[in-house]
């Protein structure tokens, strides 16, 4: 991860790659929280189904664009958190997703969708070539 005046130095490498990591976690979770509002918009279950598709395809293309596991894994977990947090119930009795279809979809296929999507970027990541010695 170098720039044009040379490789970062050890400690401000690793301070980028952690930043970058969090950002891709909080991707996940802004979109589990978006989601998790308009999962039963118009057509109900194909928006659902729509979602997990879309963070399908974050994981993938997270997993490819840095070519690491974890950067397939972190959005999906950012997404589950928020997801699931937000479908337990509240002490008043109020829930925001749903048992519907449209949030049954929105949730078990999102979950299926993080996982498949994240095990595709796991073997599927373009393999990086040892650097010569």
């Amino acid at each position: 991860m170098g720039t044009s005046q040379g490789s970062l130095p050890d400690g401000a490498q690793r301070a980028l790659t952690a930043v970058g990591y969090l950002l891709l976690f909080m991707l996940g979770a802004f979109q589990g929280l978006i989601g998790s509002f308009q999962y039963s918009q118009a057509p109900a279950p194909l928006i659902a189904i729509i979602l997990a598709v879309i963070i399908f395809a974050t994981c993938v293309a997270c997993g490819w664009g840095l070519g690491t596991f974890g950067a397939g894994l972190l959005p999906a977990v950012g997404w589950i958190l928020a997801s699931f947090i937000l479908a337990m119930s509240r002490p008043n009795g109020s829930v925001v997703i749903t048992a519907t279809a449209a949030g049954e979809c929105y949730l078990y296929g999102g979950a299926l969708a993080c996982a498949v999507g994240s095990v595709t970027a796991f073997f599927t990541r373009p393999r990086r070539p040892a650097p010569p010695r």
